[in-house]
């Protein structure tokens, strides 16, 4: 395995991810700099992940058509201009736009990225090891970015939030132009799918957008309606899927129980780890008077777990099935969300609470991806963009649900908060049970 070539790809990953949560924290200095309305914050929050979540599987498509490497480094140039941009912003649209042409290219490498780590490690303990710095990587880049953000805002205002990726992204030029292998496109002979494309994108744009306002009173019925939309839109992309010539969707991984379980997994990963962590960040802001840099040093408790997490799984995958593995980290997962409603929000419940979490999702996402992504390398490339689609949409839904059902105030004795974490780990437990006891036929160690 090329280690100097894995560690530049996970920072691809860790980069992109990053900069969902840290332009976040920034956003309230952006409205007072910029003299924009209050009504602004929304937009800017939600415009990267939209953008992200809604172009994967098209971004991994596109790796799988036109190779890897070629198509990574066109998102990276994307990426590393549009930080230049956002840096010189002179309104509101602006960084908007900004936000959302970062978040198709980090869409666009993503994927392409995942793929050409694949192509570098050897199946086995290799390959396990090299999607355990991937997952901690992506795992341990959402908790950071609050910290981040916070602390470059504090020290040099928004704008180097922007400028930051410049530099990295330079890096990560230099480095995939010298160092990446350019291996040819597996599926170089297959049209892409236009419509499908299209279906896709507004889908998962409503599912992710319209969840996004669904966190504010002000706005539900929009999200509501948003939600709906993109749910009827993937309906009828399922079935544009089934009569398309050459789908987006490759008839292998639309096929593969594997793609199937990782990308469930992936998203039962965020949807109760980034919404327990978004409900941490407002209870150490709003009732315990912690700043924003204060809270993120809190979770990065979250961060600094994801990583022995990760390095867990390789060990486990040795001895019993990945779907195992995946359920010991959903299993622990469910006990770090159960430890934050049991601790009624002090901060040194939530740093222990978010031990746990972090140690569980490092072990899940390993699993996840190493699930996802045993497929025929022609649909690598897709079925990366598909399982990490999962993961955006399940942040996406999770911080909604969770949101939602912490706003209600209290639910007899108990906050809205403190069930809103007890509701994620029921999801986190419940999804581990028929992993724990299915098992592929002479499965004992390996995907599925």
């Amino acid at each position: 395995m090329h280690r100097g070539v894995v560690a530049s790809l996970c920072l691809v990953q860790f980069v992109d991810v990053l900069v969902v949560t840290s332009a976040t924290t920034a956003i309230p200095a952006v409205l007072a700099d910029l003299d924009a309305p209050a009504s602004a914050a929304g937009p800017i929050a939600i415009a990267y992940p939209t953008a992200f979540g809604g172009l994967l599987v098209l971004g991994g498509r596109l790796g799988d058509r036109y190779g890897p490497r070629r198509v990574l480094l066109a998102g990276l140039v994307a990426f590393t201009v549009a930080g230049l941009a956002g840096g010189l912003a002179a309104d509101v649209v602006q960084v908007v736009g900004v936000r959302a042409v970062q978040g198709a290219a980090a869409a666009v490498s993503v994927p392409s990225a995942l793929a050409l780590l694949l192509h570098v490690s050897a199946e086995g303990p290799e390959r396990t090891t090299a999607l355990a710095w991937w997952s901690a990587a992506g795992a341990a880049a959402g908790s950071t970015g609050f910290l981040v953000g916070g602390a470059l805002t504090d020290a040099l205002g928004w704008r180097s939030v922007f400028w930051g990726t410049v530099p990295v992204g330079v890096l990560l030029l230099a480095v995939a132009v010298r160092a990446l292998p350019a291996p040819p496109p597996r599926d170089a002979g297959r049209s892409l799918d236009g419509a499908g494309a299209v279906l896709l994108v507004a889908a998962a744009t409503g599912v992710v957008a319209g969840a996004s306002l669904l966190e504010r009173p002000a706005s539900r019925a929009a999200g509501a309606a948003l939600v709906l939309a993109g749910l009827g839109v993937g309906a009828l992309f399922a079935a544009q899927q089934r009569r398309a010539a050459a789908p987006l969707v490759p008839a292998p991984a639309a096929r593969s129980a594997g793609l199937r379980t990782g990308t469930a997994v992936s998203f039962v990963n965020t949807a109760t780890t980034t919404s327990a962590a978004v409900l941490a960040t407002l209870v150490l802001q709003d009732e315990l008077g912690a700043s924003p840099l204060q809270a993120g040093l809190v979770l990065m408790s979250i961060s600094a777990a994801v990583v022995p997490g990760s390095a867990l799984a390789r060990p486990l995958a040795a001895r019993t099935s990945l779907r195992r593995v995946a359920a010991i980290g959903l299993v622990l997962i469910a006990v770090g969300d159960l430890l934050l409603a049991a601790s009624a929000g002090s901060r040194a419940g939530i740093v222990a609470g978010g031990v746990v979490l972090g140690v569980g999702l490092g072990i899940a996402s390993v699993a996840a991806n190493q699930i996802g992504t045993s497929v025929p390398p022609g649909i690598q490339g897709s079925a990366s963009g598909i399982v990490n689609t999962g993961a955006q949409l399940g942040t996406a839904i999770g911080v909604a649900v969770l949101v939602l059902v912490a706003s209600a105030g209290s639910y007899g004795p108990f906050s809205g908060t403190a069930v809103g974490w007890t509701v994620a780990a029921a999801a986190a437990g419940l999804t581990a049970v028929p992993l724990a006891l299915r098992r592929s036929a002479g499965q004992v160690a390996g995907p599925p």
